[in-house]
C-alpha cells in the first residue's frame, strides 16, 4: 500500500480491529508503536546517530586464515601512522578467558574466549584492533600491521572434528567448561524416556531421515555499533546496539577488570537483532580502547565484517528415526543431531537443546530419545539465532511426517491431529533436556492446534492438492503447483531462569512513567508493555512513559531472546502495575469514600459503583501534594516455571519450474495460537516477518565456503535474502486463547513463525514434484538435481 504522507501512514496503523477478548479496552487492538513517529522521521535515535567530542574511530584487523597461530607481529608503523591513538593485540591486552554470550549467570557456554589471542579459529577472527582520529586513519594503520601466521590444519566437518586425529582447535590449557576439547567436542546431550526400543519394535512402519542445514545469517539492517567513552564520574559507558545490555555489563566487567558498578550499558534503539546482538560482539574492544586512550571510541562494523566476524544460526545435521502403527499413531522417536558452532562455542549446547525439546515437545508419545553433539570447527562462530534450535529440528520432523503420512495413505494433518500434544500433557524429556541445565515439567494449559490446522486449511484450500487438474498450470505444462503443511510449537522463556523488572509511578497530571528492563530490539515491546500497564492502570498506552535499556536506571532483565519479553518483562510489568492500581483504589476509597475493592479503574478515571468518579490527576495531585503525601509507585519482578507452548500451523503453497528447478512460493497461510494477543499490529508483523526469514531459510539463504574457509558470498547482493520483491501472498491469523501462566493470558511469538517454513515448503515441492528434498536452502540447484535424479523430465 502506497500512502501519500507519514500522518497517514501513522494513522492507518492506528486502525482499530477486534481482539479475542472483547473485555479489554486496549490489549488485543492495533496499537500504534511508540516510537513509530521518531524512527519514520529520521530522528536520532540509533547507536550510531550519536557523537561525542574528541571522538575515536576503530577498525579492526582480521585474521585471513581458518586457523593460524601468530608468531610474531609488529605495529610499530601502525602505531607510528600520525592520528593513531592505540593498536591493541594480544600482547598488550590482558590475557582474560571469558564466555562471549549473551546468556544469565552461570552460563552453559564454555569459557573459552579472550578478548584478543595469539591463535586465530576462523577466517575473520580477531587479530588486532586500532584507534584512530577517523576511519581512514584507522583502516590504513591496519595495513601497516604486519604478522607473521604458523598456518594450521583446518577442519570444515562437525563430524570430522570430533574424529581422533582431527585439528584440535581449543587446545589453550585456561579455557573451561568444554565437553572434550581433545576431540572438539564442545557439549553432548543423551535423554531417553519411555522404551524406545520396544516403541520400533511395535511399529508398523519405521522412516528414517536425514536433512542438512547450513549457516544463516541475521542480516540485520543496523550493523553491530557500540560508542564508549568515560562519564564525568569516570565510568565507563557503552552506548551498545545490543540485545541484552545487563548482560554486556557484566561481560565487558569481566573481560576488563572493571567492576560492574564502573560500568553502564545504554541501549538505543535497535535495527533488528534476531539473537545476532545477543553476544558482546564488539564491547568489549571498544571498553579496552577506552581504558586505553582516555578518549571516546566508535566502532561500527561494515557490511562484509558483519558477514564475516559475527554471529550466524548453527549449522546442523539432524537424523530422525520414526515408528508408527497404522492407524497414525507414532510409538517411538529417535532424534539425533550433530551441530556445527564454528570456532567458539557461544549458545552451543543450548542450542543443541532446543533442537531436541522445541522439535520433540509437539508429541505425546512418551517413547523418545535425543542424542546431540556440537563439535568446533573452522568455520565463523555461531550463535543465537531466531528459532534457536527449533526450525533446525522441525526441518526433519515436518518432513518426515507428511511422508510417513504418504506411506501410510493417510492426510498428513490427521496424522498431525493423532500425535500432537493436548491440554494437560507433559513432555517426556522437559526435565532431562531443559535448556543447558535440567529443565522443568510443564503440563500444556493451552493449546488450539485442532483450529489453527482447520482454519489454515480452510483458508489456503487444502482439499484442492488432491485434485490433479489444480497441480497444472494452464499452458505451462513445465509448472507444478503444490502445497505443504507444518505444525510446530515454541516456548516462551526460559522456566526457572529468566527474570525481568519493572517500576512504575504516577506523575501529577495522571500519566505514569513506566521503566522495565527488557529490550525493544524493533519488536514493539515497549509498546506491548505501554498496553498491558495501561490496561490494569484504567488509562491508555500514550499516557505511560515508557522507559528502557539503561543499566543504571532500569531493574535487572535478562535481555530480548528466548521468546520472553512479553511472557516475562510483561509479567513483570504487570505484577507492578497490579500494586500501583491498588494504591490508586486506595486513594480514590477516601476521596468517594467506598470501598476500596468497589473502585473501577477505566477512562483516567477511578469510578464508585454509583457512578461518581475522580481522575486520575485528581488522585495524582491528592497524594503527591494535599493528604498524605506518598508517591503512588511500585517494582516488581517476575520469574516463571512455565514454558507456555504457542503452537501454529503452517501451511505453504508453491509453483516449481521443473526445467529450471525455480520455487516460487505463491501463498503462505500461518494461523497462530499465541494466547491472548496484547497488540495485533506487532504480532502479525513477528509473524510475517519470522515467515520472511523462514522463506530465505528454506530456498535462498546459506554461507557458502571455500575450501580455505573463506566465506564466499560476504554481501548482501550475494547472499540473497528474501525481500518485499520475493514475498507471496501473506495470510497471518490467530486463535484467541488465555494462557494461565502468562500477562493477561498471553504467550510468546516472536520465534515460533520461522520453525515451519522450511517443512511446510519442502512438502509443498514434494505435493508438486514428487521430490523429496533433505537439505536446504532448497535452491534451483538442488530441485533441479533432485528431479533429474527421479527421472523427471
Amino acid at each position: 500500500m502506497a500512502y501519500n504522507s507519514i500522518e497517514e501512514m501513522l494513522r492507518m496503523a492506528e486502525h482499530p480491529e477486534g481482539t479475542p477478548n472483547e473485555e479489554f479496552r486496549v490489549v488485543g487492538k492495533r496499537v500504534k508503536k511508540i516510537d513509530a513517529e521518531k524512527m519514520v522521521r529520521g530522528k536520532p535515535v540509533y547507536t550510531d546517530d550519536f557523537t561525542l567530542p574528541g571522538m575515536l574511530y576503530a577498525r579492526m584487523l582480521t585474521s585471513p586464515h581458518a586457523h593460524a597461530r601468530i608468531k610474531e607481529i609488529d605495529t610499530s608503523k601502525a602505531q607510528a601512522l600520525p592520528g593513531v591513538h592505540a593498536v591493541l593485540t594480544y600482547k598488550n591486552v590482558p590475557r582474560i578467558p571469558f564466555y562471549n554470550a549473551g546468556q544469565s549467570h552461570p552460563s552453559p557456554s564454555p569459557t573459552d574466549f579472550v578478548s584478543l589471542d595469539n591463535k586465530v579459529r576462523y577466517f575473520g577472527d580477531r587479530v588486532a584492533v586500532v584507534a584512530a582520529e577517523t576511519e581512514e586513519i584507522a583502516e590504513a594503520a591496519l595495513h601497516l600491521i604486519q604478522v607473521d601466521y604458523e598456518v594450521l590444519p583446518a577442519v570444515f566437518d562437525p563430524e570430522e572434528a570430533m574424529k581422533p586425529g582431527a585439528p584440535i582447535i581449543h587446545d589453550e590449557p585456561d579455557s573451561t567448561g568444554i565437553h572434550d576439547p581433545s576431540r572438539n567436542v564442545v557439549a553432548r546431550i543423551e535423554a531417553e524416556s519411555g522404551d524406545v526400543g520396544k516403541g520400533f519394535a511395535e511399529a508398523d512402519l519405521v522412516l528414517e531421515t536425514e536433512v542438512r542445514e547450513p549457516f544463516q545469517k541475521h542480516v540485520s539492517m543496523e550493523p553491530h555499533s557500540v560508542i564508549g567513552y568515560w562519564d564525568e564520574d569516570g565510568r565507563l559507558v557503552l552506548r551498545s546496539s545490543t540485545q541484552v545490555p545487563f548482560h554486556v555489563r557484566r561481560l565487558v566487567a569481566w573481560a576488563t577488570g572493571l567492576s560492574e558498578k564502573q560500568i553502564k550499558v545504554v541501549k538505543p534503539r535497535l535495527g533488528g537483532g534476531f539473537g545476532g546482538k545477543q553476544d558482546p560482539v564488539l564491547d568489549d574492544l571498544v571498553a579496552h580502547l577506552v581504558i586505553k586512550t582516555g578518549r571516546p571510541v566508535r566502532m561500527v562494523l561494515d557490511r562484509k565484517e558483519e558477514f564475516e566476524s559475527t554471529r550466524a544460526r548453527h549449522a546442523y545435521i539432524v537424523r530422525l528415526k520414526m515408528g508408527l502403527k497404522k492407524d497414525g499413531t507414532i510409538t517411538a522417536v529417535s532424534l539425533h543431531a550433530v551441530g556445527d558452532t564454528g570456532a567458539y562455542g557461544a549458545h552451543g549446547l543450548t542450542v543443541l537443546s532446543n533442537v531436541g525439546s522445541k522439535t520433540l515437545g509437539l508429541l505425546r508419545t512418551k517413547n523418545m530419545r535425543f542424542i546431540g553433539e556440537v563439535a568446533y570447527t573452522n568455520h565463523p562462530t555461531a550463535g543465537a539465532f531466531r528459532g534457536y534450535g527449533a526450525p533446525e529440528g522441525y526441518f526433519a520432523l515436518g518432513t518426515l511426517i507428511d511422508e510417513a503420512a504418504q506411506k501410510l495413505g493417510v492426510d498428513v494433518l490427521e496424522l498431525y491431529r493423532k500425535n500432537w500434544v493436548r491440554e494437560g500433557d507433559v513432555f517426556a524429556l522437559a526435565k532431562p533436556l531443559g535448556e543447558g541445565r535440567e529443565g522443568y515439567e510443564n503440563p500444556v494449559e493451552s493449546v488450539a492446534l485442532e483450529q489453527c490446522a482447520s482454519t489454515g486449511a480452510d483458508i489456503i484450500g487444502w482439499e484442492k492438492r488432491n485434485d490433479p487438474e489444480w497441480h497444472e498450470v494452464p499452458g505451462k505444462p513445465w509448472l507444478r503447483r503444490g502445497m505443504g503443511v507444518a505444525v510446530v510449537a515454541h516456548g516462551s522463556a526460559i522456566p526457572g531462569l529468566d527474570m525481568g523488572g519493572a517500576y512504575i509511578k504516577i506523575n501529577d497530571d495522571g500519566s505514569f512513567n513506566l521503566l522495565y528492563g527488557g529490550v525493544d530490539i524493533g519488536t514493539g515491546a515497549d509498546t506491548v508493555m505501554a498496553q498491558i500497564a495501561a490496561e490494569i492502570l484504567g488509562c491508555y498506552p500514550e499516557d505511560v512513559i515508557v522507559f528502557s535499556g539503561d543499566t543504571d536506571f532500569v531493574p535487572f532483565d535478562k535481555g530480548a531472546y528466548a521468546s520472553s519479553t512479553t511472557f516475562i518483562s510483561g509479567g513483570a510489568v504487570k505484577k507492578a502495575a497490579v500494586k500501583v492500581a491498588d494504591q490508586i483504589r486506595e486513594v480514590a476509597s477516601e476521596m468517594l469514600e467506598v470501598p476500596a475493592e468497589q473502585i473501577h479503574l477505566e477512562d483516567r478515571k477511578a469510578s464508585a459503583p454509583d457512578g461518581r468518579s475522580v481522575t486520575l490527576r485528581e488522585i495524582a495531585m491528592r497524594s503527591l501534594h494535599m493528604v498524605d503525601q506518598h508517591q503512588i509507585m511500585a517494582t516488581a519482578s517476575h520469574m516463571s516455571y512455565r514454558c507456555p507452548q504457542p503452537f501454529a500451523a503452517q501451511f505453504a503453497q508453491v509453483v516449481v519450474d521443473t526445467e529450471t528447478g525455480e520455487v516460487r512460493v505463491e501463498k503462505f497461510v500461518t494461523v497462530a495460537d499465541i494466547g491472548q494477543v496484547i497488540n495485533l499490529n506487532g504480532a502479525e508483523g513477528q509473524i510475517e516477518g519470522g515467515v520472511a526469514q523462514g522463506l530465505g531459510y528454506a530456498l535462498s539463504e546459506e554461507m557458502v565456503f571455500s575450501p580455505k574457509g573463506h566465506l564466499m558470498n560476504p554481501h548482501v547482493n550475494q547472499y540473497r535474502i528474501f525481500t518485499s520483491v520475493d514475498m507471496p501472498e501473506m495470510v497471518t491469523t490467530f486463535i484467541p486463547t488465555v494462557e494461565p501462566s502468562g500477562p493477561l493470558g498471553a504467550k510468546s511469538a516472536a520465534e515460533l513463525p520461522l520453525d515451519g517454513v522450511a517443512p511446510a515448503v519442502a512438502n509443498a515441492i514434494a505435493n508438486a514434484t514428487g521430490v523429496r528434498l533433505r537439505e536446504i536452502p532448497m535452491t534451483p540447484e538442488r530441485v533441479l538435481k533432485a528431479l533429474k535424479e527421479q527421472g523427471n523430465p
